[in-house]
């Protein structure tokens, strides 16, 4: 049975966690459950954590409607989280490190300081396969799809488990109860948010975040996201780039 760490930046309260948990556990998958304390999103793949005299604060936790499934919140970022399940911290490592349900989308480069993709690829790079999953809720919500997303992912976790381990896969969903399929899909030049500096002072500066004016590039994970598809887009975790310098 694959067995499979389900992890998240939203904390150990979210729906989307649960969702993911549920969704996997109905495909027959081994579930253990671990997710930060509190909000832990933009941590990208840090692995600083609160800690006490040397050690990482861990407590047991029993979720509604996953009574029969272990799960801890940890005092630290989910890319933490997937290294210490890699060694041991939540029983034998897991075959998968499923990260989401994300609340919002991660598409285009700027999943580099995602949580959500940073647990996926601390899975792979220590032998896992990852998939991390978010909906694309946008700015003001008025449901939440979360059971939704969390199939999509379950679905396409036998197509993972046919590549090498290592392989990562970073899937967004759109935020309706239908959508047009699935399509493999590259990494817009960005995302699909900006960032702006709305404070600066001697002591004080103060980011807030905005939808991006312009389109999404044609046949990236944004513009196939708006389109409604569920994107799926393979990742790698870490690789050099050849200079040729010396």
């Amino acid at each position: 049975m694959t067995r499979v760490l389900v992890t998240n930046d939203d904390g150990i309260t979210s729906p989307g966690l649960h969702a993911l948990a549920r969704a996997l556990l109905a495909a027959e998958m081994d579930v253990v459950i671990a997710a930060p304390v509190s909000q832990s999103s933009g941590s990208s793949a840090s692995i600083m954590a609160e800690d006490a005299h040397g050690s990482i604060r861990v407590e047991r936790r029993t979720l509604e409607g996953l009574e029969d499934v272990p799960a801890f919140a940890v005092h630290g970022g989910p890319g933490l989280i997937a290294l210490i399940a890699a060694r041991g911290a939540f029983g034998d490592p897991t075959d998968v490190v499923a990260s989401g349900v994300n609340h919002g989308a991660n598409v285009g480069r700027a999943i580099l300081h995602s949580g959500t993709v940073g647990a996926a690829l601390t899975g792979g790079l220590n032998g896992a396969w990852g998939v991390a999953v978010s909906l694309d809720v946008g700015m003001a919500p008025k449901e939440f799809q979360w059971d939704a997303a969390a199939q999509a992912a379950a679905e396409l976790v036998p197509a993972l488990l046919r590549h090498p381990r290592g392989t990562v896969i970073n899937v967004n969903v759109p935020n309706t109860r239908e959508q047009r399929g699935v399509i493999e899909s590259e990494l817009a030049p960005f995302g699909i948010v900006q960032t702006t500096l709305t404070q600066q002072d001697e002591h004080n500066v103060r980011l807030a975040v905005e939808d991006l004016p312009r389109d999404p590039v044609p046949g990236s994970d944004a513009a196939h996201l708006a389109d409604g598809w569920i994107t799926v887009t393979g990742l790698d975790p870490v690789s050099h780039v050849p200079l040729g310098i010396v």
